[in-house]
């Protein structure tokens, strides 16, 4: 998901037709899918900095193309193009920690990890703004946190193998999902104070410019790209881009004709299809209780984002 896009779901609540609910829900999907096929690069000799690269460019080059056949103004103030580099340097790191939250963890639950970036919202415009959270946000915070807690088994009792050897197989991916989902937060809030006059076209492409020229820079400044070994760690590397760079591609071509808000809490059913998709091709399972945790997760995030502002 893109901070660009997210930002836009403080909008007012519109109401979306049929053909509108089933585009998000396909975007959502190709979200989702996209980390799946991640996962099956990385098992195949990709690292993480060679596939946020490569989604990045390929990105930034689709909504290149979308800015110049829709002749959108790419003018900036200085304040803008300082915020908007802040913005790129963030959604960077935030991609980094996702992916390796992905390549560590089962795909879902790195997903559902991220998916407290709302708490962590209201947290930063609290620090940085002095905004009051709603209360709803408040309402929800336990039973996000109940949910997750199911969802990532910290007691370690559906894995059988007791917490302290459990969190010593999930910490650290855990670890990353956290972080990617606190400097999503953050992203959010400075798009949301300091960027949101800018056109959500021009804001993804100077963000996912910044993240492909961050990443290229640290693959050459280490042991430079890693390519797939194999024809599936091919095959996974170009579906993670193409996915990325085609629901991102309907996300500002088809949507805005269909009066959709360019996000909507609908596409926070993400990590459900990840979590089919993942059973299905990498063969990843997880508890009943893990399942009924991951729901309440979902649901919690989707009841905040339909939320009437």
């Amino acid at each position: 998901m893109s901070v660009n896009a997210a930002s836009s779901a403080t909008g007012a609540l519109t109401r979306i037709t049929l053909t509108g609910f089933l585009t998000l829900l396909l975007i959502a999907l190709m979200m989702g899918a996209n980390h799946v096929a991640a996962r099956t690069a990385f098992n195949h000799g990709v690292d993480v900095v060679t596939a946020v690269t490569f989604r990045s460019s390929v990105t930034a080059a689709v909504v290149a193309l979308i800015l110049w056949q829709q002749k959108v103004s790419i003018k900036l103030t200085a304040k803008h193009r300082k915020n908007l580099l802040i913005i790129g340097g963030l959604i960077a790191v935030q991609s980094v920690c996702l992916y390796s939250a992905v390549a560590r963890l089962p795909v879902a639950l790195a997903l559902l990890a991220f998916n407290t970036y709302p708490l962590l919202t209201a947290m930063w415009a609290r620090i940085l703004y002095g905004h009051r959270p709603e209360r709803m946000v408040l309402m929800a915070m336990p039973i996000l946190l109940l949910g997750l807690a199911l969802a990532l088994d910290v007691s370690g009792a559906a894995s059988g193998l007791g917490a302290a050897q459990h969190w010593g197989q999930i910490g650290a991916g855990v670890a990353f999902a956290l972080a990617a989902s606190a400097i999503f937060a953050l992203a959010l809030v400075i798009t949301q104070h300091e960027a949101a006059e800018v056109d959500g076209r021009l804001r993804t492409f100077t963000t996912m410019a910044t993240v492909a020229v961050l990443a290229a820079a640290v693959a050459s400044t280490q042991s430079g790209f890693h390519m797939p070994t194999s024809s599936t760690g091919w095959w996974g590397l170009i579906c993670l881009t193409l996915l990325y760079g085609t629901a991102f591609t309907i996300m500002f071509t088809v949507l805005p004709k269909l009066g959709v808000v360019g996000n909507s809490a609908i596409m926070n059913i993400e990590p459900v299809f990840a979590l089919v998709l993942a059973w299905a091709i990498l063969g990843q399972a997880i508890a009943p209780t893990q399942l009924i945790g991951a729901l309440i997760v979902v649901a919690t995030v989707m009841w905040l984002g339909l939320r009437k502002h």
